[in-house]
């Protein structure tokens, strides 16, 4: 008896701890009832996401009407293939081109846009009005809506250098439109939405925030990776979903208005990687006006070559920051306004029109708000130096439209029957005179024909900065600025540096068109 009273006791010690525990665990005497769940969460702590997802609600129904449905299609070009698979065979990628070739009957494509007047004009990207060469105009352009009308369009122009091109359709001014807002006020962070129709799945709808301002998307403007020197790097980022056929969508901010034109995405497996990339709306409007004012896009230019600016471009310049743009050089197609006002090449871009220059980006964002013959005031920085100039902007001809500075290089320059190389530890290159078959084959100008570039050593002060192929023509830091026509004037100036100098070369690329830039190189590494 004692043995099952001390085990009676001990069973009701645990229940009154577990019941204990309970109460405790519950917060009180409040005891929610057991094997049930718990109630609806307070009304006033969901709130907020009620009404954000209202918010949403109410843009998605606002927008999506005056959104549509691109599809284009044209007869092949000249030695376009088509691969010809089995019916219903899925490969694995790259194994497509085991199979027989045969031309298409049709190139089609699709992609999305949006209406912004009454009448039927709509924005959408030039890539998605245009054929593989993103430059031929599709024969037969189809506009869809929201509401299953269908029309023929025309396409009114398109501008490769920012992927922007206007269409129209014969609307009854009753069309819906979307309202255009300013890139320039949108921060990273906001929640934005971008509306289209990825993959065939029409007028979808996604959310995200803007990742980033400001990128560059190499290969945006041109598949083959050509795009000139005039195309804009200056896009907005976002992780809103974005996917093949949401090209020309709008992406919208919180009060429903259009900030940018979704146009790309950066993802290895060609779907979203939540990597997506727009077109600022304000330079998207304003190619719409040149278009329908001009039938064609008036590109003001300064006629520079510009890069992004390095620490040693900051050093040579005399910058404690590490930001502006950089001049390469002048491109003489244009005609260079700059060059006529006194820039000069490895001069870095501070300012313009008083706004401070970060990046490239920012040059370029004022520079388009400007029209050709209009003036644009520049403050640079020489070699320590801060100078002022007014530049004329001259118009970009369609001719001047040239491939880019830089890009990769081989390891070593072509051996024929070169001349006796001379290596220079403190740029980590090796170096010639120019061959005269080697410069009668490039076409080499008389004030090019300095130094060659024979071969660069890896993780040397001139790695990634030179390479073979390239000719330094000249020096422009240390003054006093001076021609290099021989190894041994290169060898002069650099017997007076020591390591931690700075050297800035004017130099010559044969590799790239025969293009000129500018190279800062401290040496010693």
């Amino acid at each position: 008896m004692s043995s099952l009273s001390s085990r009676a006791r001990w069973v009701a010690v645990v229940v009154a701890a577990f019941l204990g525990g309970l109460i405790i665990a519950s917060g009180g005497l409040n005891l929610s009832k057991l094997g049930f769940a718990q109630g609806k969460p307070d009304p006033q702590s969901v709130a907020p996401l009620v009404q954000a997802s209202n918010a949403f609600v109410e843009i998605a129904d606002h927008v999506t009407p005056a959104v549509v449905s691109i599809s284009v299609e044209s007869r092949p070009q000249p030695g376009t293939q088509q691969r010809r698979i089995p019916n219903g065979m899925q490969l694995p990628p790259g194994f497509e081109d085991f199979f027989n070739q045969q031309p298409p009957q049709v190139e089609s494509g699709s992609g999305s846009g949006f209406i912004v007047s009454k009448d039927g004009y709509i924005l959408t990207n030039n890539h998605v009005v245009t054929m593989s060469d993103r430059t031929t105009v599709a024969e037969r352009v189809t506009v869809q809506m929201l509401d299953n009308r269908t029309y023929k369009a025309r396409v009114i122009g398109n501008d490769p250098t920012t992927d922007v091109a206007v269409i129209k359709i014969d609307g009854r001014n009753d069309l819906p439109v979307l309202p255009l807002g300013n890139d320039a006020n949108s921060r990273v962070g906001e929640w934005v939405l971008a509306i289209g129709n990825p993959l065939g799945f029409d007028f979808t709808v996604t959310a995200g925030i803007i990742s980033a301002k400001g990128r560059s998307l190499p290969g945006l403007l041109n598949r083959r990776g050509d795009a000139n020197n005039y195309s804009i790097s200056d896009l907005i980022q976002t992780d809103a979903a974005i996917n093949p056929g949401n090209s020309g969508g709008p992406l919208v901010n919180q009060k429903g208005e259009v900030i940018a034109i979704t146009s790309a995405i950066a993802s290895p497996t060609g779907v979203n990687a939540g990597y997506g990339f727009a077109i600022p709306i304000t330079l998207a409007k304003k190619v719409m006006e040149d278009i329908i004012a001009h039938g064609k896009v008036r590109v003001g230019v300064l006629g520079i070559l510009i890069r992004e600016v390095t620490p040693e471009d900051a050093a040579v310049a005399g910058m404690k920051d590490i930001r502006g743009a950089k001049v390469d050089g002048f491109n003489p197609a244009t005609g260079s306004g700059a060059e006529r006002a006194g820039l000069q090449a490895g001069d870095v871009i501070v300012s313009a029109d008083g706004v401070p220059v970060e990046r490239v980006n920012t040059l370029q964002r004022v520079v388009r708000n400007h029209k050709p013959g209009e003036k644009v005031k520049l403050e640079v920085m020489r070699y320590g130096q801060k100078k002022t100039f007014d530049v004329t902007l001259t118009e970009l001809a369609e001719t001047a439209r040239v491939s880019p500075v830089g890009g990769a290089r081989p390891n070593r320059a072509p051996a024929a029957g070169a001349p006796a190389t001379i290596s220079s530890d403190a740029l980590g290159i090796s170096f010639s005179t120019v061959p005269a078959q080697v410069a009668t084959d490039a076409k080499l100008p008389a004030d090019r024909r300095g130094v060659l570039i024979t071969d660069v050593v890896p993780l040397g002060a001139a790695y990634q900065k030179l390479g073979p192929q390239d000719v330094i023509f000249e020096v422009l830091y240390p003054a006093p600025r001076r021609a290099i026509r021989s190894p041994a004037d290169l060898q002069g100036v650099l017997r007076g540096l020591k390591t931690g100098d700075y050297i800035s070369l004017n130099v010559h690329s044969m590799a790239q068109g025969g293009s000129d830039r500018v190279v800062n190189i401290r040496i010693g590494g």
